[in-house]
């Protein structure tokens, strides 16, 4: 492996992504970022926002001028209804093919749908500390900031269908009936169902005629100016031309633009050779699974992001999200063991000052980054055995001695606990119960625990009065085990007997065998 190849493996994507900039881009930096409000926001639509958000922020901190600009795209077109809101279905469906800031939110808490996930998005943003400037793609083409890109594709209507056709790996002839601009029906307010079919630059005509499968167009035959901002352009031309309007320095997007004929192929050639300027960098990122699935606002499949952010603090969320190489896919699983190996790897990493191992440096960024400082002092297993045990939250800050760690996590284990999320070891309450095996070694146990002794201590007990009793020590564990909680397994037994407390112990292994 060469020297560059050596660094890149060992810098994170974040150091290696700004130092491109750096060399490949002159100051003032901008980053621009965009989504798509077409239903509740997931892992993938916070990745839109989270990344070029942590950007900006490592260019800061090298003392760099950098703006993030960010759009809200809900001048989109509303195709599908998301699975939350199926009991809703009779009212929508007259909306769907009109942009989603024209479709009516069926909750009455927002003017349209497209503001209510919107709005939904910002508040994610909000409870991930990240300060970002949200634009409204509505509002970008109703000043008329659009306006010039679209009149010079008009304009150049043709020099566009080759570039168009030839990045998305079809012929020219295939694009007869395409047109840069998606007119908004005058009379039906649908922009999926229209196609322009005679133009000038800064005139159209248009019919709304076109069977998009989940909707069809009205008939409606209409004329149009480009500055009454009753358009939206096409996808390919809309991304880079909100890129040449804030002077974009870079960019990223998820694999599905980024493949061979995507979106990305032709953005930068239509930067190129339609434009005539520098395309931004454009870097890429994996797609963010749940339970080992793709999130699918139709089916409902996976989390949403709220949701997840009620079950696990958010700054956690970021910095499983930051960790990975960024192109990799992400498996978020807030079930079981892997949510409580994210608490301990993060409470890990927050101890380290220094390191000699690259990827707890990496990981180190992504902490500081991220979270900065954990909001607990405890850990968060002790936090969720004593809570277990005494199911007072009160209590438990008594023995932990974090009451405002305990009050910052107590509704995040609540909430997991309630979802049936632990793992089943630490799914137990503590009750004292009869047992009919190994009475001899229980007894043993009982007459030998004494008051102080900490977990290590009792767990090397446990073995010892094995060995004198003759009983295999996973035998004797499951004995005790249902002698203190009625189970056959569960917590770490020395742990579990600790924090349970000596005494308390010592007088339910006695109960159990007499």
């Amino acid at each position: 492996m060469d020297k560059k190849a050596e660094d890149l493996k060992n810098k994170h994507w974040m150091e290696i992504l700004v130092d491109r900039l750096e060399e490949q881009k002159k100051p003032p930096f901008v980053i621009t970022g965009g989504m798509t409000t077409s239903g509740p926001a997931h892992l993938g639509t916070v990745c839109e926002f989270l990344y070029p958000a942590v950007l900006k922020q490592s260019l800061e901190s090298r003392g760099k001028k950098v703006e993030f600009k960010f759009v809200g795209d809900i001048l989109d077109a509303f195709d599908c209804i998301p699975f939350e809101l199926l009991k809703y279905t009779d009212e929508l469906t007259p909306d769907l093919g009109k942009p989603l800031v024209h479709t009516r939110d069926p909750l009455e808490c927002h003017k349209s749908f497209g503001e209510h996930y919107l709005e939904q998005a910002k508040k994610i943003m909000e409870r991930m500390s990240l300060e970002i400037e949200v634009i409204e793609a509505d509002k970008m083409y109703e000043s008329g900031s659009m306006d010039k890109y679209a009149a010079f594709f008009l304009q150049n209507e043709g020099s566009v269908k080759e570039v168009v056709a030839q990045t998305s790996m079809k012929k020219v002839e295939d694009l007869k009936d395409w047109s840069p601009i998606m007119p908004i029906c005058q009379k039906c307010g649908k922009i999926a169902t229209t196609r322009v079919i005679w133009h000038s630059s800064d005139e159209y005509e248009y019919v709304c005629d076109k069977d998009v499968k989940y909707t069809t167009g009205c008939g409606f035959k209409g004329r149009s100016r480009i500055i009454d901002h009753a358009y939206k352009l096409q996808w390919r031309l809309h991304w880079p031309s909100w890129q040449a309007l804030f002077n974009s320095s870079i960019e990223g997007s998820g694999m599905d633009h980024m493949t061979k004929g995507g979106s990305a192929t032709t953005a930068v050639e239509v930067h190129k050779k339609l434009l005539g300027r520098d395309p931004p960098i454009l870097f890429k990122y994996g797609f963010v699974l749940i339970n080992g699935k793709k999130y699918s606002k139709s089916k409902g499949n996976g989390m949403t992001a709220t949701e997840l952010s009620n079950l696990v603090p958010p700054e956690m969320l970021k910095y499983a999200l930051i960790v990975p190489n960024i192109e990799q896919n992400k498996d978020i699983d807030p079930t079981g063991d892997k949510l409580i190996l994210l608490y301990n790897d993060i409470e890990r990493i927050s101890k380290i000052e220094t390191s000699d191992e690259r990827a707890d440096v990496k990981k180190k960024l992504a902490f500081d980054v991220a979270i900065k400082k954990l909001s607990w002092k405890s850990s968060f297993l002790d936090i969720l055995l004593n809570y277990q045990i005494y199911r007072d939250w009160d209590k438990v800050s008594d023995l932990v001695g974090d009451r405002d760690g305990v009050i910052y996590l107590s509704h995040y284990i609540e909430a997991w606990l309630s979802k049936g999320f632990a793992p089943e070891r630490y799914n137990f309450s503590v009750k004292q119960s009869k047992i009919v095996t190994n009475l001899d070694a229980v007894r043993l146990l009982a007459s030998n625990l004494k008051e102080g002794m900490g977990e290590v201590d009792v767990h090397n007990m446990i073995y010892e009065v094995a060995g004198n009793a003759k009983v295999r020590p996973e035998e004797l564990f499951k004995s005790i085990y249902n002698a203190i909680i009625g189970k056959d397994s569960g917590p770490k037994l020395g742990k579990l007997i600790a924090a349970i407390g000596i005494k308390k112990v010592k007088e339910m292994l006695e109960f159990s065998v007499n």
